[in-house]
């Protein structure tokens, strides 16, 4: 019972990071499609 309970938890958490990782990849997208908009403005 111990180790299912252990299993559930590490699955939760191993989703989470997954989750995370996606949200900082779209993140950091959205960051530089920004600078290459105020870019090409300054031009």
């Amino acid at each position: 019972m111990k180790n299912l309970r252990l299993s559930a938890v590490l699955m939760l958490v191993a989703a989470l990071a997954a989750g995370c990782a996606n949200t900082v990849r779209g993140v950091g997208a959205d960051v530089k499609g920004t600078a290459q908009a105020v870019e090409d403005v300054v031009r």
